[in-house]
């Protein structure tokens, strides 16, 4: 059998980085930056105000309480020009632009709040409460280099220097199909002999968590024919596809007979528990990478952590490996065959210990749903005694 580390090195060595696209700063949540993004201008681009208060020169409040005329107002967003004179204040909004003159601002919460006068009674030294025009980002300064994950606060930094869209490696669309004559539609009534389809839910949302863009294209039966017609109508839009069944050594294994007289996709037995039988390969002329990952749910999305995820984070230019692991202690002995790497459910606590949940069998849904780790036994080891330290995956 080949080893999981084979099996991922070959994935890895076949799926290439997307190409960067112009995106809109509204669509780039996620993507992977594939340029240099700077700053035309100092930010903050002028002096201001970082509290609501009165803008003073630091000498006139040397003594306190001292009371001083209230000459104007200027709030944020102001494009006036205001100055402070001797033995003068003016009322300051957060973000306001600091008149000039002014060298300090006295918060209100010091002051009594007059609008006409003001009555200071904490002194404010020179450049209190002030933020400095480029104290934040020099004009020309370099804020996000390229190979950056988009998030939340990498948007805001890209809006904030004036950019409407970036150069960035997109996030991957990946269809997920289900294969399987005895499958049906959650909220469907089911006949003897079939059940609910859960993995095409599991694996469109494992998509969606590793930062891909995922969607579900429901299931097909056990005809082959019908399998690769629906390949070829999602092979338009699709930058990857997983299928979950149909890959096994039995009869009426759909994918493998459709998609092994290809010769682009292999079939093989991976050294691991669960989720021996994999198949990967590319199709069409795009080379769509396709991961064909087993039936039982367990089995499936277990191999979607090890190799699909790694793979969508190279399509998105970030680095990209076999998850990584943690030292625990194991609570509860353990078994694992001879040859096979194990990835055991378990729940890791804060004390970092892990205790396996009851019920590993591949088909044992429920025991992955309260499981938010996988244990790992090596292929060269068959039993773990309770206490041991052991590698976990978190998930």
């Amino acid at each position: 059998m080949k080893s999981v580390d084979a099996h991922l090195a070959e994935i890895l060595a076949t799926v290439r980085p997307l190409a960067p696209i112009e995106l809109e700063l509204e669509q780039s949540l996620g993507a992977t930056l594939a340029e240099e993004v700077s700053s035309p201008v100092p930010l903050p681009p002028f002096d201001n105000s970082a509290m609501d208060g009165y803008a003073v020169r630091a000498e006139d409040i040397a003594d306190v309480p001292v009371t001083l005329p209230v000459i104007d107002d200027v709030a944020a967003g102001s494009v006036e020009l205001r100055a402070v004179g001797p033995g003068h204040a003016v009322r300051i909004m957060t973000g306001a632009p600091l008149p000039a003159g002014a060298d300090t601002v006295v918060p209100v919460e010091w002051t009594d709040g007059g609008t006409v006068s003001v009555r200071i009674d904490r002194r404010a030294e020179a450049g209190n409460a002030i933020r400095r025009a480029g104290e934040d980002v020099h004009a020309g300064d370099v804020v996000l280099e390229p190979g950056t994950l988009i998030g939340a606060a990498q948007l805001g930094i890209i809006a904030g220097v004036g950019r409407r869209r970036v150069w960035a490696r997109p996030r991957p669309r990946v269809v997920v199909i289900s294969t399987g004559a005895e499958l049906v539609e959650p909220g469907g009534t089911l006949e003897r002999g079939q059940i609910w389809d859960s993995n095409s839910f599991t694996l469109t949302a494992a998509v969606r968590e590793a930062g891909a863009e995922g969607y579900r294209a429901g299931s097909v039966g056990d005809d082959p024919k019908v399998l690769l017609d629906r390949l070829d109508t999602h092979l338009v839009r699709a930058d990857a596809i997983i299928t979950s069944g149909g890959v096994s050594m039995g009869a009426y294994e759909p994918v493998k007979e459709a998609l092994s007289p290809l010769s682009t996709v292999r079939f093989e037995k991976v050294a691991m528990q669960p989720g021996m039988p994999q198949g990967f390969g590319v199709l069409g002329e795009d080379q769509v990478p396709i991961f064909t990952l087993p039936g039982n749910p367990v089995s499936s999305f277990v191999s979607f952590m090890l190799f699909v995820r790694p793979a969508l984070a190279k399509m998105r230019g970030l680095p990209a490996g076999l998850p990584e692991t943690v030292t625990a202690y194991v609570t509860g002995p353990l078994r694992s065959p001879a040859g096979r790497r194990s990835f055991l459910r378990g729940v890791l606590e804060g004390d970092g210990t892990v205790t396996p949940v009851r019920g590993q069998g591949s088909h044992q849904f429920a025991a992955l749903a309260l499981a938010n780790a996988l244990i790992v036994v090596p292929e060269d080891v068959t039993e773990v005694a309770g206490g041991s330290s052991v590698e976990v995956i978190r998930l």
